[in-house]
């Protein structure tokens, strides 16, 4: 490899002489750091090992003569002492609440918790978060764990980045606040839910066995039982938005105002909902094998249309109707309904269709809190599409159904990512300002432009906020991960939920989203990248020192700048198997240890990104030009943006070079042309563009007219 690296270099040498000992010096340095990098990596997780060693157990359970299987409903293991009596349980956070990490990766965490709610013992035995996978220790992982052991689960938990806030709470890994948080939730959220399944607490919650008479309406007056009702207009329209139509052409549709489908719905479980629906008998039939956890949904309709359908024949799964509770959808199977002949509530009207649907408790439904029924109308033409209207009726369940004694953080918690919007109002807030001041000036660059010192002032300023607040405190790197977690998920199955979790990364990448249709990818590589304004200004103070500035050839800057996108394809491709080897892989990037962990990190990664910027002092962005996979990935899409918002002359390119060679990127080609793929639209060009001191041919149309004028005289 270094021979194919020294060839390599010797051949550009032939470019000019300083370019040639350079990229020799250079290539030294980046093989060096890349192989000392390598040999440092060490796995990132526990080894996923879910067995319980006797280290382990002792220490979580003193004395303890048995563990039992793994059983029940959330499933756990009982751990017994010699007399007997249950000390406790053992669970895993993958098995109890199907537990998933920043990443969008599975994450798994064993927790011990006695009969009295306490945590005795935490272990991480798998994790993918990219975060922790490469630069933080075992033992800095097992350490924030261990500050779980002794709490109530009862209290709430919280996370906080430095010590000194009330107690309870949890200090965060350095540099990975938001994995942290995720764990916290993941380890209160399985140790809850088993703790309520085995009555830890005093109740599971629900009033269930109490029975009382009660007719169709009086189920509805109390709530225990929900209409949701779409007319034939409301359908219409909404499909009609989406480029469909409810019904084929040349079919009369019925009145606007006709029933399509009307449903009632609500949680059968307790007695006097289901019973009183079913009959004893056959109350008594369909619960009988409910395992712990397990809940009935009723489903009842009626009007044109049949909210089961008959996809599910065939593919297993109702694609009309599903239960939603926060952020998570829960698909109704074919396997969990069960056909309803009759009801025998009286009052009942005729419904054409009845079911009964079961949710299990593993899958982590909730019925204390929120949750809704989404009716999914489809449309009738064009019949090659999946066009489909969605329609929600929302269900609280009524509070003669609750306990009294359950603690209440249980019933109300709010999803996480609301939980982390909510706590980060300000940063939030400071980040909208000032993306908002930004577009302005990127909307008004023309005005901008034109005064220098106005525009020197704040691109300096601005790149100085993305690196020090942006990054270096809040930590709001993009990373080619990022783009990684979101195509794992859209090939995997999308949910918002993982995405949303930190509230500053998700802004960015809609802005990146948005921005793409108009500047392709400068707006972000330009002027929100922590670690490319870190390049920029110590470019920036080197070229004030005097530090030689290189020109890399164009020839040879043509075939460097598609290494970035080879090393992008490599990455993508190991993400599709080894998730680990991909993180690793991504390590080519910087930013982990430059800004996220501010250089606090093993040498060989500390080497690796001074190489960087040192190799930055003598050629402007060198790691954004040639080895950047998260500008390679968002250059992929760079040509389809829709506007042209970058100036040029018909003298850009030939003869005048000057914005050419003072582009700190070289996105600009030697025939004049920009390439959107490389520009980081920073408007150096433009400042150029209306400077009649710098620009030749304004130059010398100024020196024309001064000469004519003298002539007039």
């Amino acid at each position: 490899m270094w021979l194919a690296l020294r060839n390599l270099a010797a051949k550009w040498a032939k470019a000019g002489p300083d370019f040639g000992q350079w990229g020799m010096t250079l290539l030294r340095g980046l093989f060096v750091a890349v192989i000392l990098l390598v040999v440092d990596i060490a796995p990132g997780r526990a080894a996923a090992d879910a067995e319980i060693d006797a280290a382990w157990l002792e220490s979580a359970f003193p004395g303890a003569a048995w563990v039992g299987p793994s059983d029940g409903s959330p499933p756990t293991r009982k751990v017994t002492r010699p007399d007997g009596e249950v000390a406790g349980y053992i669970l895993s956070t993958q098995n109890v609440v199907r537990s998933k990490g920043f990443s969008g990766k599975p994450m798994d965490i064993l927790v011990a918790v006695d009969t009295d709610g306490i945590i005795r013992g935490v272990r991480i035995l798998e994790h993918h978060e990219p975060i922790l996978v490469i630069g933080v220790s075992d033992a800095d992982l097992t350490a924030f764990v261990e500050q779980y052991i002794g709490l109530d689960i009862r209290s709430p938990v919280s996370v906080i980045e430095v010590s000194g806030a009330t107690a309870p709470a949890i200090d965060a890994v350095t540099g990975a606040t938001v994995s942290s948080i995720v764990i916290n939730d993941t380890i209160l959220r399985a140790a809850r839910a088993v703790a309520m399944s085995r009555g830890l607490l005093g109740a599971q919650g629900l009033v269930l066995e109490e029975y009382s008479a009660a007719d169709w309406d009086a189920l509805f007056a109390d709530g225990s039982l929900v209409p949701l009702r779409v007319s034939v207009g409301e359908a219409q329209k909404r499909l009609a938005e989406q480029g469909g139509r409810l019904f084929p052409e040349g079919v009369t549709a019925p009145p606007a105002e006709t029933a399509l489908i009307e449903i009632a719905f609500g949680l059968a479980t307790p007695a006097r909902v289901g019973q009183n629906l079913l009959g004893q008998k056959a109350y008594n039939r369909e619960t009988a094998d409910l395992a712990a956890g397990d809940h009935l949904i009723f489903v009842g309709g009626s009007g044109a249309m049949s909210f089961k359908g008959t996809a599910y024949i065939r593919s297993g799964v109702f694609d009309r109707v599903q239960i939603v509770q926060g952020d998570r959808s829960f698909p109704l199977h074919r396997e969990d309904y069960r056909r309803i002949a009759d009801l025998a509530v009286g009052g009942a009207p005729v419904l054409r269709d009845l079911a009964l649907f079961r949710v299990e408790g593993g899958r982590g439904f909730d019925p204390g809190m929120p949750w809704r029924l989404e009716l999914l109308v489809p449309a009738g033409e064009p019949s090659e599409t999946d066009i489909r209207a969605v329609f929600a009726g929302a269900y609280s369940l009524p509070d003669r159904y609750r306990r009294s004694d359950v603690p209440p953080d249980f019933a109300d918690s709010a999803p996480l990512w609301q939980v982390l919007w909510s706590g980060r109002q300000t940063e939030i807030a400071v980040l909208a300002v000032a993306l908002t001041v930004l577009l302005l000036a990127l909307l008004f660059q023309d005005w901008v432009v034109r005064r220098q010192r106005l525009y020197t002032w704040f691109r300096v300023g601005f790149l100085v906020f993305t690196l020090v607040w942006l990054g270096w405190i809040m930590g709001a790197q993009l990373s080619v991960l990022n783009v990684l977690t979101f195509l794992e998920a859209v090939r995997t199955g999308f949910t918002w939920d993982t995405f949303l979790l930190e509230p500053l990364i998700f802004i960015l990448w809609g802005l990146v989203a948005v921005t793409m249709l108009f500047w392709a990818r400068g707006v972000f590589c330009g002027w929100l990248c922590p670690f490319g304004a870190l390049q920029e200004l110590t470019n920036r103070l080197a070229a004030w020192l005097k530090v030689p500035q290189l020109q890399i050839p164009a020839a040879v800057h043509e075939r460097l700048v598609a290494l970035k996108y080879v090393i992008f394809l490599v990455i993508f491709g190991l993400s599709l198997g080894a998730t680990p080897l991909a993180q690793s892989a991504a390590e080519i990037e910087p930013f982990k240890t430059a800004i996220i962990l501010k250089f606090d990190r093993n040498w060989p990664f500390v080497l690796y990104a001074v190489t960087i910027l040192g190799a930055g002092l003598f050629v402007p962005r060198v790691f954004c030009r040639y080895l950047c996979p998260l500008g390679a990935a968002l250059a992929l899409p760079a040509r389809l943006h829709m506007f042209r918002w970058l100036r040029r002359r018909s003298e850009c390119g030939n003869p005048c070079q000057q914005c050419a060679v003072t582009c700190p990127v070289q996105a600009i080609q030697p025939r004049g042309a920009i390439n959107p793929a490389e520009c980081i639209h920073c408007l150096h060009c433009q400042a150029y563009y209306y400077d009649e001191e710098v620009c030749p041919p304004l130059l010398r149309q100024r020196k024309l007219s001064q000469r004519l004028a003298a002539a007039g005289d």
